[in-house]
């Protein structure tokens, strides 16, 4: 069965970094965009960050640009969001998704998600 796994995330202070892991089973993620998401209480889940399968283009929210940077390693099966410089309203659960490519409508295979706080 086809599934992404998320980890990596924790309580932080701003200005702190974190790096998620996006672990894939049961596919191979070098064949699919994977984006990630993120979802904060109250508020409806938005994208944060998209990596190609064609020829790895990135694509950042404008949140998160210059502060997030996403990365693949197709020997681990798994991509990365390395968040620095993190400030209180990064605060979210985080999702990484799979899709066809970064512009398609049909993200799956989501994962549980990994809680990220920042917090003083």
């Amino acid at each position: 069965q086809a599934r992404l796994v998320e980890s990596g995330g924790g309580l932080v202070q701003p200005g702190d970094s974190l790096r998620l892991s996006c672990a894939a089973s049961g596919f191979t993620l070098d064949d699919y965009a994977i984006g990630w998401f993120r979802s904060a209480p109250g508020n409806e889940r938005k994208g944060v960050s998209c990596i190609s399968s064609v020829d790895n283009s990135t694509y950042y929210a404008d949140a998160v640009k210059g502060r997030f940077t996403i990365s693949r390693d197709n020997a681990k099966n798994t991509v990365y969001l390395q968040m620095n410089s993190l400030k209180i309203e990064d605060t979210a659960i985080y999702y990484c998704a799979a899709d066809t490519s970064c512009s398609g409508r049909h993200f799956g295979s989501w994962g549980q998600g990994t809680q990220v706080t920042v917090s003083s």
